[in-house]
């Protein structure tokens, strides 16, 4: 599946604000916590709870919320399909580094260990 220039502008303005608590929802639905959603955004994003809080305080984008990121250095070790798309495929930078997350949330719902998720 080709990711065209209006699906990586769509993903770029999407409010993190908004996609937080459908993470929140889709984890704790499937018997994870918070925590470990935060645990997760931590490692691929350096931020802590604060800063989370902050970034859906200010309604920021994936694009703001991705240039502030402090990239983990193991993040291209996140791989597979995800809605359709092939993450180490995905040439746009910013547009993969959202998928990382939406694959790291998935795994975290699937029941994947924290160990494997965290590529540790």
């Amino acid at each position: 599946m080709n990711v065209t220039p209006e699906h990586n502008q769509r993903m770029a303005k999407m409010s993190f604000a908004t996609v937080y608590p459908l993470y929140v929802t889709k984890v704790e639905k499937k018997g994870r916590t918070k925590e470990e959603l935060q645990q997760v955004i931590e490692w691929l994003t350096g931020f802590g709870e604060n800063k989370i809080k902050q970034l859906i305080a200010e309604n920021a984008n994936f694009e703001t919320f991705f240039k502030q990121a402090k990239l983990n250095p193991k993040a291209d070790l996140v791989k597979g399909l995800i809605c359709g798309y092939r993450i180490e495929d995905i040439e746009n930078p910013l547009t993969r580094k959202v998928r990382y997350l939406d694959k790291l949330v998935d795994e975290l719902a699937k029941g994947k260990k924290m160990e494997k998720i965290l590529r540790s």
